[in-house]
């Protein structure tokens, strides 16, 4: 499978120029599978709820998920990618699944990031795997990195790929992926964006890694398209040594503490 990422930068609310932009790139490209950054329709860095309500669109009815589908069905690959939704009178900060059949799936990101909370709601789709072909995709968020609840939920639930569309201005997240990556044993590919937007940059360096925690593909800070050919199958052998397996080895009896307790503050 030839799976990658489109790292661009997007233009604050340009949103028919962004997405022109993307499908020009996504054109050109061979492959299965594409991840495209976090809003990557409509910018990222809003000054007002307004301006989201302006920007925003119906998931999957509005323009840019039309003109996705149209790309998906006509280069038969299966695109991730990021999108300010408009649910009703809220908003959400969310990424969209489109394949040679159309649309597949939606995710609404679950943690919000600094600024993100004054205009988008919490996620409320939860954390599900979609299908590829024989091949499962789990859709993850920029900031969900940080939570390693996420991706253990995707990869429990039989996720082989994770796809992480971001913008991301601080430079942990990609190491932390290439854990995420080896303790659940998934591929994971991170899109994120590049340039300055507003006095905030992205430092783009997307990547795609590997269950071994292998970095497979990998961008500098320009706009970079980058695929690879990876062997899904590799994701589903769970098995660290002849006896012992990351599933079956947990110790689930031990870790009710996890969603029963609140964190403490340090005395």
């Amino acid at each position: 499978m030839r799976v990658g990422f489109v790292q661009f930068a997007p233009k604050i609310g340009k949103t028919r120029d962004n997405v022109d932009y993307a499908n020009k790139l996504v054109s050109s490209i061979d492959a299965d599978l594409l991840v495209l950054p976090e809003l990557c329709n409509t910018g990222y860095v809003f000054r007002s709820e307004r301006e989201v309500s302006k920007l925003a669109e119906p998931i999957p009815d509005g323009e840019t998920c039309r003109q996705w589908e149209h790309l998906a069905e006509e280069k038969a690959l299966y695109l991730v990618a990021g999108i300010a939704e408009r649910a009703d009178h809220d908003y959400y900060n969310s990424a969209v699944m489109f394949g040679p059949k159309g649309f597949i799936g939606l995710y609404r990101k679950s943690h919000l990031f600094l600024n993100e909370k004054r205009f988008f709601k919490p996620g409320d789709t939860g954390f599900n795997v979609f299908k590829a072909g024989k091949t499962k995709i789990g859709i993850m968020i920029c900031f969900d990195w940080i939570f390693p609840e996420a991706t253990r939920i995707l990869a429990l639930k039989g996720a082989e790929i994770i796809a992480h569309p971001s913008n991301l201005i601080f430079p942990y997240c990609m190491e932390a992926m290439r854990t995420r990556a080896i303790e659940n044993h998934v591929y994971a590919i991170t899109c994120n964006r590049t340039g300055t937007e507003r006095g905030t940059s992205f430092h783009g360096e997307s990547q795609v890694v590997g269950p071994d925690m292998r970095v497979l593909a990998e961008s500098g800070k320009r706009e970079a398209v980058q695929v690879v050919e990876i062997d899904p199958a590799e994701a589903r052998k769970k098995e660290y040594t002849p006896v012992n397996n990351i599933f079956n080895d947990r110790r689930v009896e031990l870790y009710h503490e996890l969603v029963h307790s609140q964190a403490k503050s340090a005395a």
